[in-house]
C-alpha cells in the first residue's frame, strides 16, 4: 500500500527522511507529520492507510527518528530544522500544496508549517495537540488521571529498578508505561501495546529536551495568527486527553473563525486508537470540504 524510500531534504548536513506515500492524486495530497519525537509515524498508518488512492498519503520520520538520519550533532534537532525538511520534501515530491495533519508533537510544529509557509498549506488538522499552551492547572482534580499516572510511575520504576536505560531503550520504556495514559478504553490497550512494538524508537531529541536547549515548537500568538490566515482547520480530539485537554479545542475553536473541533466521547490522546472509525470519518469529511 505504501511505497518507502529515503528522499535527501538537506546536504549540510547531509538529512535524509524515510518516506511512505501511498498511490493517490497529487491534488489531493496528505502530509502527515508524527509525534513524540523520538518516534517514527508507524502508529499513524491505521487508520490512515484508509485514505490511500482516494489521497496521496505522504508519512515520513523527522530527522532523528525512526529510519531517517539520526546521529546528528544536538543543535539540529530544531522545529524550523523540521519545518524546512518538510518543505525540502514537498519540493522533491512535486507537491505545491498539500493538506496537512500533525498530531501531538506533530500538532505544533504543523501550525508552524502552515503560518510560515502559507502559500504550501491548503487545510490543516490539528490531532490530539493544541493551539493553546497547556495550563499548569489543567487537570487539577482529574482522579482518574492522577490515578493513570501513579500507575505509569510505578511501572516505569520497576522498569528501570535494574540497570540504568538510555537512549532508545528508555524512550520505549516511556512509551509503553504511559500506554494507559494515552489509551482511554482498556480493550485498546493489547492492541495499541503491539502497535508500539513495531515503532522505531531513537533518542535523538532527549538530549536538547533533557538540557532545557530545546526551542518550543509554538509559535506565539498561533491562535490570532491562524485566525487572520483563514485555513480551514480541523480540531480532532479526544475527550479523555490526558497530555493536552479537549477544553483546548473548543477554546481555538471559539478564537478561530475558520476552525471545527471534533472531540470523540470515549478516546484519549491516542484517539485514533480509540475511536479510529469515527476518528478516520472526521478526517475524510474534513478533507472533502472545498
Amino acid at each position: 500500500m505504501f511505497s518507502e524510500t529515503l528522499i535527501q531534504v538537506a546536504g549540510d548536513p547531509r538529512v535524509e527522511l524515510f518516506t511512505a506515500q501511498s498511490e493517490g492524486p497529487g491534488d489531493r495530497a496528505l502530509l502527515v507529520i508524527h509525534g513524540g519525537p523520538d518516534w517514527d509515524h508507524s502508529y499513524l498508518r491505521d487508520p490512515l492507510s484508509r485514505l490511500a488512492g482516494e489521497h496521496r498519503v505522504v508519512m515520513a520520520d523527522m530527522r532523528g527518528c525512526g529510519r531517517s538520519t539520526t546521529g546528528l550533532p544536538p543543535c539540529e534537532h530544531t522545529p524550523d530544522n523540521v519545518v524546512r525538511d518538510f518543505i525540502a520534501l514537498l519540493d522533491v515530491l512535486g507537491l505545491p500544496r498539500v493538506d496537512v495533519l500533525g498530531f501531538s508533537y506533530g500538532g505544533m510544529i504543523a501550525q508552524r508549517l502552515a503560518l510560515t509557509h502559507p502559500g504550501r498549506v491548503r487545510r490543516l488538522i490539528i490531532a490530539s495537540s493544541s493551539v493553546f499552551p497547556v495550563p499548569d492547572d489543567a487537570f487539577d482534580g482529574w482522579a482518574e488521571r492522577d490515578k493513570r499516572l501513579a500507575h505509569t510511575a510505578a511501572e516505569l520504576a520497576a522498569l528501570t529498578a535494574g540497570p540504568p536505560l538510555s537512549g532508545p531503550e528508555l524512550t520505549r520504556a516511556w512509551a509503553t508505561t504511559s500506554a494507559a495514559e494515552n489509551v482511554w478504553r482498556p480493550e485498546r490497550l493489547p492492541g495499541y501495546l503491539e502497535r508500539l512494538a513495531q515503532v522505531r524508537f531513537t533518542a535523538s531529541w532527549l538530549e536538547p529536551w533533557q538540557s532545557g536547549a530545546l526551542p518550543s515548537p509554538r509559535l506565539r500568538d498561533a491562535a490570532g495568527r491562524l485566525a487572520a490566515a483563514g485555513l480551514p482547520i480541523l480540531l480532532l480530539h479526544g475527550r479523555e486527553d490526558m497530555t493536552f485537554p479537549a477544553v483546548l479545542a473548543h477554546a481555538a475553536q471559539a478564537a478561530i473563525p475558520a476552525a471545527h473541533a471534533v472531540v470523540l466521547a470515549d478516546a484519549g490522546h491516542m484517539a485514533h486508537v480509540d475511536e479510529p472509525e469515527l476518528w478516520i470519518i472526521a478526517v475524510r469529511q474534513f478533507l472533502r470540504t472545498r
